[in-house]
């Protein structure tokens, strides 16, 4: 169904695609939610709809812990469609800082309040660090890779329609595995719909076993590579570390930097993503109401 013209909006679903992937594509700032698959698969999650401001860009509704919120990914409105937008969404998020940089001073002039939104930066990888774990600061990664390597006999397969099942079986293992469904939902479909959505991902097997396996999609005119989903069988040690290695190893040359999104907070979450030495973080901001 076409996207619908604002005021009005409409639940995202799968034909909007190519409507929607082109300028979602052409965005710069590496935003990881702002990619068609990414609002796609978490529709449900955020119940996200869609409206089109003609010219301007998207406005993507969601609602989380009962809030509703919305972003705009390709520009910050004018304030008469922030003011309307506010009646009924609690805040704008996913500000990226170029046009924090740019819109801010109009924003806070309107009375608008602009917050740095730490939890749901991105962290930023150079793909050639990743890849190649060299110096002192990946040792701990490099051993853990090497005993990983050393104990067990391993493959890597690319994801297509003869692995796909495989990387579905692993997802089961890793939900009975955590006893919780967690993005289960969003994954599962993600392997099943991956080439209409555009991802790409690799399959690992360990022992001629099907143990993990990784998927996401180029963003930023392909300067950098999402991973959104990364599953594992945690009996073997080591496993997320050489798929996190090998991963990186199989992505082209003209990929800079791999995004491997937020923390969302979590402590435990963000000490792991540290200890990866970012590059850099996508950052991000909010806009709340007067």
């Amino acid at each position: 169904m076409p996207i619908p013209e604002f005021p009005e909006f409409a639940p995202i679903s799968l034909d909007m695609r190519s409507e929607m992937y082109p300028s979602l594509n052409m965005l710069l700032d590496g935003v990881s939610e702002f990619t068609f698959s990414g609002l796609y698969l978490f529709r449900d999650t955020y119940k996200y709809h869609v409206s089109h401001l003609v010219g301007t860009t998207f406005i993507i509704s969601g609602e989380k812990r009962g809030e509703r919120f919305f972003f705009t990914p390709c520009c910050v409105p004018t304030v008469p469609i922030l003011e309307t937008l506010f009646e009924d969404h609690a805040y704008l998020k996913n500000v990226p800082e170029s046009k924090c940089k740019s819109e801010r001073i109009r924003l806070e002039s309107a009375g608008f309040q602009v917050v740095e939104d730490r939890d749901n930066f991105d962290y930023l990888y150079d793909r050639k660090d990743l890849a190649e774990l060299s110096g002192k600061a990946y040792h701990k990664k490099r051993n853990l890779v090497n005993a990983f390597i050393n104990s067990y006999t391993y493959e890597q397969k690319m994801l297509d329609d003869s692995t796909m099942r495989d990387a579905i079986f692993v997802l089961d293992a890793w939900r009975d595995e955590k006893g919780v469904d967690g993005d289960y939902v969003a994954a599962r479909e993600a392997l099943e719909r991956y080439e209409v959505l555009g991802m790409r991902g690799a399959v690992y097997y360990v022992d001629g076993k099907p143990a993990g396996y990784a998927l996401g999609e180029p963003i930023a005119k392909a300067r950098m590579f999402a991973v959104h989903f990364e599953k594992a069988i945690g009996q073997y040690k080591g496993l997320y570390q050489f798929i996190n290695q090998a991963f990186a190893q199989t992505l082209p040359s003209y990929v800079k930097y791999v995004n491997r999104e937020q923390d969302l907070g979590d402590e435990g979450l963000r000490q792991a993503k540290m200890t990866y030495r970012p590059s850099g973080f996508v950052r991000k901001y909010r806009v709340l109401p007067r």
